[in-house]
């Protein structure tokens, strides 16, 4: 990945900060994209520090306009944008019948007009360069569904259909599209869940077949590996990292 310019939303905390710290130690230029400005700043100079590239930029995803900015900025100060990875996420838990159209727009459009948006503002970069890679972080609640997450599961289900749309359309070009639906991950974010009575860590964990929670560097691994030229044969796929729980 030396060179290469990577985008990766929601890259300031959890998930996505493990993913643009690992493809910053593979080489790659990164351009960590977070509604919290400062958690992004503060992550890319983690990453300069330590010898990398990275710049932290402020960007709501569910505005297409911020985004839109964030990648001229990112393209400007790290070179034109060939990898994408589309992690930014957000969860409001609430029973059916008390999902208000508010709640449910929110939703769909951080965890899914949000990946629609950037994959629109980077697709260009990539089709100039004949080569890109796409990875859209979805999740394991769209196999098996969880209660109280029904916006949530539902924008989240509409990223892997996207994902194979990308694929076929753009394979022929050099670019690859897959999703990753991270399983039973210690993010803050899950961390909320337990704290919401949504889940209980450790019954979850027992129910693991590898016997414990996953990393969030499990998942920049599988990210990782599926942004390489070595994965250039695998596209339109989904790529569980759950520790065995869907199979």
């Amino acid at each position: 990945m030396t060179g290469r310019t990577a985008v990766v939303t929601g890259g300031g905390s959890g998930i996505g900060e493990a993913i643009s710290r690992r493809l910053a130690a593979d080489g790659a230029l990164v351009a960590i994209l977070d509604l919290d400005g400062s958690a992004a700043e503060a992550v890319a100079s983690s990453i300069e520090e330590a010898g990398g590239k990275a710049v932290g930029l402020a960007a709501d995803v569910a505005d297409r306009a911020a985004v839109n900015a964030a990648v001229d900025e990112a393209r400007v100060r790290l070179g034109r944008p060939t990898i994408l990875v589309n992690n930014a996420g957000m969860t409001r838990p609430s029973p059916f019948l008390e999902i208000t159209d508010a709640m449910w727009e929110k939703s769909l459009a951080v965890n899914l007009n949000g990946t629609f948006y950037c994959c629109q503002a980077i697709l260009p970069d990539m089709l100039a360069e004949g080569w890109g890679r796409i990875v859209n972080i979805s999740s394991s609640s769209v196999h098996s569904g969880t209660p109280r997450l029904g916006s949530y599961v539902t924008a989240k289900s509409g990223i892997l259909g996207l994902t194979k749309v990308l694929a076929l359309e753009f394979g022929p070009r050099g670019i690859t599209v897959n999703t990753i639906p991270p399983g039973f991950i210690d993010t803050p974010m899950l961390r909320a869940q337990e704290r919401g009575g949504l889940m209980n860590v450790e019954q979850q964990t027992a129910r693991t077949p590898v016997g414990r929670i996953g990393r969030a560097e499990d998942v920049a691994a599988a990210c990782a590996f599926l942004v390489s030229d070595e994965a250039g044969y695998i596209t339109g796929q989904v790529f569980g990292v759950n520790g065995g729980r869907n199979t």
